[in-house]
């Protein structure tokens, strides 16, 4: 089991949005390091979600639930996806 650190915009897609659906996948990145390490990540591995922008602070722990799978909103087959399931709310701690 592996940790690791994803970033959102929480204007874009929000720590809330993930805690209020249980599970979603994280799809949309387009850059080709953070592509790497999602290829990386495997089912039962934990990830630290990080909002960026204004508020700068780890809010909540997630699970990966199913790994690297062809990113359905990008074109081609090159970029990929992660499911992640809500763990734990961390903001306020």
């Amino acid at each position: 089991m592996k940790y690791w650190l994803l970033k959102t915009e929480p204007n874009t897609f929000s720590w809330q949005e993930l805690k209020e659906r249980k599970s979603e996948p994280w799809d949309g990145v387009r850059n080709y390091q953070a592509r790497n390490y999602l290829r990386e990540i495997s089912v039962g591995d934990f990830c630290f979600i990080y909002h960026s922008g204004e508020e700068k602070q780890i809010v909540g722990l997630a699970k990966c639930v199913k790994s690297n799978y062809p990113d359905p909103t990008a074109p081609g087959e090159s970029w990929v996806c992660i499911d992640l399931a809500f763990e734990k709310d961390l903001k306020g701690l």
